[in-house]
């Protein structure tokens, strides 16, 4: 089972995304809290797989309780789903270690779809963010870029498949070799690039 945290401050949009995991066989909410300071609390104690968590909430924001949560416990994935796709929420959620940002108005599949992506180890974004994403990426990529010294032949496709999106599992079914050797290499590249978090992984490979 995949243990979610819902951490949203309107009680309607909570129990939305209850009753659709609560839908699901493999998805279990394990609590809800409506500001940052409770979810960083309840995080703690109740130690979820996926927190799903909003952005714009009184007292501790999203972005600030994201970081402290992580900072307790890196292992526990955050997927934002928020009102708001811009880059002033986009950027510094990514860097609190977010690992996917998803926007309200997206389908229902597309939020259970992202909790088990990131359970598993992905990177979920909706289409419109991932867009803008690559867009930025492109226009990077137009522009010279510093070079990574020192990686090797299959370092360089985990790389390529992490700037994909795919979890682990996937990246070690492509590549035929085992998730621990993935995990492996992905430790190696962040190390290499400088990058704090899989996701500035996949941004950095992307070109952003």
């Amino acid at each position: 089972m995949i243990r979610v945290l819902l951490v949203d401050d309107q009680h309607l949009i909570r129990a939305g995304l209850r009753m659709l995991c609560d839908a699901q066989p493999d998805i279990e909410v394990v609590g809800e809290a409506d500001n940052g300071r409770d979810a960083v609390t309840l995080a703690a104690r109740l130690v979820p797989d996926v927190v799903v968590m909003d952005l714009r909430m009184p007292g501790v924001d999203g972005i600030t309780a994201t970081g402290r949560i992580l900072a307790d416990r890196p292992a526990t994935r955050v997927l934002v789903l928020t009102t708001f796709g811009d880059d002033d929420h986009l950027y510094p959620a990514l860097t609190a270690g977010a690992c996917g940002f998803l926007l309200k108005d997206a389908p229902p599949g597309e939020l259970v779809d992202g909790v088990r992506r990131a359970a598993a180890g992905g990177s979920p974004f909706s289409e419109e963010v991932l867009q803008r994403l690559v867009r930025r990426a492109v226009h990077a990529r137009a522009e010279p870029s510093r070079p990574v010294a020192g990686l090797t032949a299959r370092e360089q496709d985990v790389l390529a498949l992490v700037a994909e999106g795919l979890s682990n599992t996937e990246i070690a079914d492509r590549l035929h070799i085992g998730v621990t050797t993935v995990k492996t290499h992905i430790t190696s590249l962040m190390t290499k690039t400088d990058s704090p978090n899989r996701v500035r992984l996949a941004l950095f490979a992307r070109g952003g």
